[in-house]
């Protein structure tokens, strides 16, 4: 399940950072959103081949795999969201930094490994 939701994560990552390098600059003005919306798809890239990695080489680490998951969702997801309109999904403003502490979990998990011990 990790493995495919990596992929699909992956996948959506460069069409969602090729979205923002050419379509959204027609809607959107603001160097900075510009820039956070390129923030949210290289993480979203990165950790999506993490997710792979950890799928492959620590099967039974499901604590790393289900933080990176949420991890990118959060953080990837809710920068997504503010950018495209920042009105309606303010209330998302606090999810970005508990994606952030998810993803730096899901690197301690991996960290720990599948015993919790460290490897």
């Amino acid at each position: 399940m990790f493995w495919t939701i990596g992929c699909i994560y992956g996948a959506s990552s460069v069409a969602l950072g090729a979205f923002g390098a050419h379509g959204l600059k027609k809607h959107i003005a603001d160097p900075s959103k510009l820039a956070n919306w390129s923030t949210a798809a290289h993480y979203q890239l990165v950790h999506s081949g993490v997710l792979l990695l950890a799928s492959s080489v620590a099967p039974k680490n499901k604590a790393a795999a289900i933080l990176f998951t949420a991890g990118i969702t959060m953080f990837s997801g809710s920068l997504y969201l503010l950018i495209l309109d920042p009105q309606r999904f303010k209330a998302l403003g606090p999810v970005t930094p508990l994606g952030g502490l998810c993803l730096i979990a899901g690197w301690g998990a991996l960290a720990l490994g599948s015993k919790g011990k460290l490897v």
